[in-house]
């Protein structure tokens, strides 16, 4: 088994709040996860896509009262939306006795209305972790390139042969746009919605343009704004902000978006392997998407992201920063000779960075400027994981 990187934060929130969330899309290991945890804790699993399961909860109050004392995972919870009030007092019962954390374990996608529900109901009771599928910390380098075209998702990822990690994407997408996206009460045309989606991988890491969007669909603008909004919502997309800095100049104020697993991309646009991907057109576009995204999930959680971009065409792909205001500059070049591009130092000469990195798919680490570093992505990972709490 590999070993995930949001144990160790799992289990310390466990301790510290009496319900966690643990949010991601479907298939991304929430429930072998939960199921690690709890096989060193007293432990109730319930799985409430099963009727049986479902139907223990008939008097939820009357059956959960009777397991105060274990942690109660409760998996697809999504599914029971008016369970949240009778955890609400279960909780809140479990505080005056004395027990004040590691009560609930909920897991589910990041939907609108799961939030909205635990977020009205759970407040100042509950935390949120988010699950992604494997990432560069978690793979070892030699499995680079196998992540990146297959994506993180453990299924497809440590599938036996391209063939087989292909066709689970595709059924993966099937699944999401014909029974899972409805569950949430989103009424769209899965056919619709494919077609967004396969433009989003055609357009990948590239600036949000609704309009042209809503022209190819056939719909409104507001329209194409709410399946976006959705498919972000459930961590399937990822809208990158531009940096906004007052700097006297005139900077790019429109998001960047694309498709969050590489994987999910290539077979949107139908690449079933690393020979097709390195002649298609959005071989470049989907490397440094890779980059950006296990660059965020490896960052310290209040550390933001953003691009930077002049209308002069200084342009930095990913900026980093603390809560303090320091900040990193980040470059991704697919090239085994990397040196950035003249609007990178323009950037830098507005922003000032305390560090900057060109990210470039070699392992060795070494100075292109004084100021400037190549490094590979496992170790800039590495570095940003080391950087905060955990």
């Amino acid at each position: 088994m590999i070993e995930r990187v949001l144990i160790h934060k799992l289990q310390k929130a466990l301790t510290l709040y009496p319900a966690v969330a643990l949010l991601g899309p479907r298939q991304s290991g929430k429930t072998t996860l939960a199921l690690e945890v709890a096989s060193s804790r007293d432990a109730l699993y319930l799985d409430l896509e099963s009727e049986q399961d479902r139907s223990k909860l008939s008097s939820p109050e009357l059956y959960l009262g009777e397991h105060l004392d274990r942690l109660v995972i409760l998996d697809e919870v999504h599914r029971t939306p008016g369970l949240f009030p009778v955890l609400r007092g279960l909780i809140d019962k479990n505080r005056r006795a004395g027990k004040r954390s590691g009560q609930y374990l909920l897991l589910g996608s990041a939907s609108p209305d799961l939030l909205r529900q635990t977020g009205e109901t759970l407040a100042g009771r509950i935390s949120y972790l988010e699950l992604t599928p494997f990432t560069i910390l978690e793979v070892e380098n030699s499995g680079l390139n196998a992540l990146w075209v297959r994506g993180g998702f453990p299924d497809s990822l440590l599938a036996v042969d391209d063939g087989v990690s292909f066709q689970w994407r595709l059924d993966f997408i099937r699944t999401y746009l014909e029974r899972d996206i409805p569950q949430f009460g989103s009424r769209i045309s899965a056919e619709t919605l494919r077609k967004f989606w396969t433009m989003l991988a055609w357009s990948q890491g590239g600036m949000l343009n609704q309009a042209q969007f809503a022209r190819n669909l056939l719909v409104d603008v507001k329209t194409v704004a709410s399946y976006l909004d959705l498919l972000v919502e459930l961590l399937l997309v990822r809208r990158l902000l531009p940096w906004q800095e007052n700097i006297g100049k005139r900077l790019v104020r429109t998001p960047k978006v694309f498709v969050r697993d590489s994987g999910l991309v290539h077979t949107l646009l139908g690449i079933a392997d690393k020979e097709r991907l390195l002649s298609h057109p959005v071989v470049g576009h989907s490397w440094e998407c890779f980059v950006i995204e296990n660059l965020l999930n490896a960052a310290p959680e209040l550390v933001q992201g953003y691009f930077y971009r002049t209308g002069g065409g200084a342009e930095i792909d990913l900026l980093l920063v603390w809560p303090d205001g320091k900040k990193w500059a980040v470059e991704v070049k697919r090239s085994l000779s990397p040196k950035p591009e003249r609007g990178f130092y323009s950037a830098r000469e507005d922003l000032k960075p305390e560090r900057s990195f060109v990210v470039w798919p070699g392992t060795e680490r070494y100075r292109i400027s004084e100021a400037v570093e190549a490094i590979s992505l496992r170790d800039l990972a590495l570095e940003l994981h080391a950087s905060g709490p955990v």
